[in-house]
């Protein structure tokens, strides 16, 4: 192909000795070291690849004992040994099927394979393209891939906190400010994480024009929870050294009386410190990748017993701070910030346990990989997920939920057996809608294994990473495996922008069955499969480069595996594209 660029003429062939084939034309391509060379003794073979077009006298013959290759037109690749023999460098065999034609991508559902006829084909995807290296912001790989939001927003809470603390520690050393911004950081760090609290960052955040820097990331909000979290442990530590210090030396904790701390107190607060410790250790983000039902479970029960321990305290310390300043007890809770900044955590970890509730769920198994879960015992909004359990004090999995479609032999006007229309107004969905729950982990495996007629739920609804993308026109959704059914939730918004899917997954009809491909195609236009069972493993970089030029994306959202989306989310951001994906913060 290239030799067509350099040089338009078709140089015409000559073999050395007369065969069958003298009697067809023979034209090639000429390689850069023939125009050099123009060796005219070259035989046709010394140059291939050949393509040869029957001549006129041959189609009028039509010899019936013709061979297939007598009236072909014919393209061949050298064997290893002419490869060996010759200095020209032929080009490999296209790979094997890429995805197919966007009416149908998969065996069985009306589409035919893409052909290697050149990336002019229609529906076809060149991967052997090799783009040039895009132009990238400037120092993109510390913006994008070292302080990311998420950083950016914990370094800031932090070193706020930090600043603060330095200020009091210096100037007076007040107890009661180091435990009035020990309980500010920790009731911070809880609604950072509270569902109801969550909507609304993505609400606000959401609302905010396009071109400004935080638009859409409200995922990063973990920063916020983790920066709190660990300023909490800063001042905690500054209020543990002060009270140690009176402890020890016996001075006395008001200008009042003469009165000294007890025991109770500095061993309580001791306690909490290493408790305090202990959270902030197996929140670190290796330990979590590692071991994330023990990150799970040891921080839910930890920050309970800190929490009680906190109240404990909270309690000690008011005692005996009351009877050194001659003040009742209640008087000096009231007006103590930290008596009601407790009372506003334990609400905001109440809360969402108060909405427990067990719930029915209908199962339908999809494949030895997959099931469905439905549920109807509330509607489902755009981009909200569940978070379920079998058992309330063990561990809990958080999963995007999507709305069922009406079938068409069903009357949106008709009424369920409980009297309730089964159908969500001006959406065209039912009122029921479902998750969909793949082998990932013993959990995902038993649940596969033995599909639940009920599960445990808890708090409400919660926003998740694809509501950002609803300020865009025109987006990519770039997924691979179950990462298709947190995408599908973009069916529950009737004025979702216009979609372009990209799914890499292994059988994706034995996995997920004709249902769930067929809400694929109703999320956009023409999606892309890539079958890897029958394909093989896809590089998708190029190919989502190639379809946001095609598709004129506004912005590209990703949900696979955290290197992929760490990648895609960078290529594009670093080029000044807004690409959004999980953080796994959660």
């Amino acid at each position: 192909m290239v030799d067509v660029e350099k040089n338009d003429m078709c140089t015409p062939a000559t073999p050395a000795k007369a065969t069958a084939a003298d009697r067809e034309p023979v034209f090639r391509f000429p390689a850069p070291a023939d125009l050099e060379k123009s060796d005219p003794k070259a035989t046709v073979a010394d140059h291939e690849p050949v393509f040869r077009f029957p001549a006129p006298a041959d189609v009028e013959k039509d010899d019936s004992k013709a061979t297939v290759a007598d009236h072909e037109p014919v393209f061949r690749f050298p064997a290893p040994a002419d490869l060996e023999k010759s200095d020209l460098t032929t080009p490999a065999p296209p790979a094997k099927a890429i995805v197919a034609d966007h009416e149908k991508v998969i065996d069985g559902y009306s589409s035919k394979e893409a052909s290697s006829n050149g990336p002019e084909s229609p529906g076809m995807i060149d991967l052997e393209a090799q783009p040039t290296e895009p132009r990238r912001k400037r120092f993109a790989h510390f913006r994008y891939v070292m302080f990311t939001v998420y950083r950016r927003l914990f370094t800031v809470v932090f070193l706020a906190n930090l600043a603060v603390f330095l200020y009091v520690m210096i100037s007076d050393r007040q107890i009661l400010a180091l435990v009035d911004a020990t309980a500010v950081n920790l009731v911070a760090c809880g609604l950072a994480r509270h569902p109801m609290m969550v909507n609304a960052i993505y609400r606000a955040v959401c609302s905010i024009p396009r071109s400004a820097p935080l638009c859409a990331k409200a995922a990063h909000y973990g920063g916020v929870h983790s920066g709190c979290g660990t300023a909490s442990l800063v001042w905690y530590i500054g209020f543990v050294a002060v009270v140690s210090q009176l402890y020890w030396t016996h001075s006395p904790i008001s200008t009042v009386t003469d009165a000294t701390f007890s025991a109770a107190p500095v061993a309580v607060a001791y306690v909490i410190l290493v408790l305090l410790f202990v959270m902030v250790v197996v929140a670190y983000p290796s330990f979590r990748r590692r071991m994330h039902d023990y990150f799970e479970l040891t921080h839910r029960y930890t920050s309970w017993l800190i929490l009680a321990l906190f109240v404990a305290l909270v309690m000690i310390f008011a005692h005996e701070m009351s009877k050194a300043k001659q003040q009742s007890m209640g008087y000096f809770l009231v007006t103590l910030p930290a008596f009601w900044l407790l009372i506003a955590a334990i609400v905001a970890i109440a809360h969402p346990w108060v909405l427990l509730r067990k719930v029915p769920v209908r199962a339908e198994p999809l494949s030895g990989h997959a099931v469905r879960l439905s549920f109807d015992f509330t509607p489902i909004n755009f981009a909200k997920g569940i978070q379920v359990s079998k058992h309330p004090l063990r561990d809990w999995h958080s999963f995007a939920g999507f709305p069922d479609p009406i079938p068409a032999d069903e009357n949106p006007s008709e009424k369920n057996q409980t009297g309730k229309k089964p159908f969500v107004k001006g959406h065209g969905h039912k009122r029921s809608w479902s998750i969909v729950v793949s082998k990932a982990g013993d959990w995902t495996a038993d649940t596969i294994r033995e599909p639940p007629t009920h599960l445990w739920k808890r708090g409400s609804l919660m926003r998740g990473v694809g509501y950002g993308l609803r300020v865009f026109d025109r987006i990519i959704i770039v997924t691979t495996g179950s990462g298709i059914g947190p995408c599908l939730g973009f069916l529950g918004d009737k004025n979702r922008p216009l979609i372009k899917v990209i799914w890499q997954t292994r059988n994706p009809l034995q996995t997920y069955g004709q249902g769930v491909l067929d809400l694929v195609h109703k999320m956009g236009p023409d999606p892309i499969i890539f079958d890897t069972s029958r394909d093989g493993r896809v590089d998708m970089l190029p190919i989502v480069r190639q379809q946001v030029k095609e598709f004129r994306a506004e912005a590209v959202f990703v949900i696979s595996n955290p290197k992929m989306t760490q990648d895609i989310v960078y290529e594009f951001e670093s080029q000044g594209i807004p690409a959004y994906g999980p953080i796994f913060d959660s």
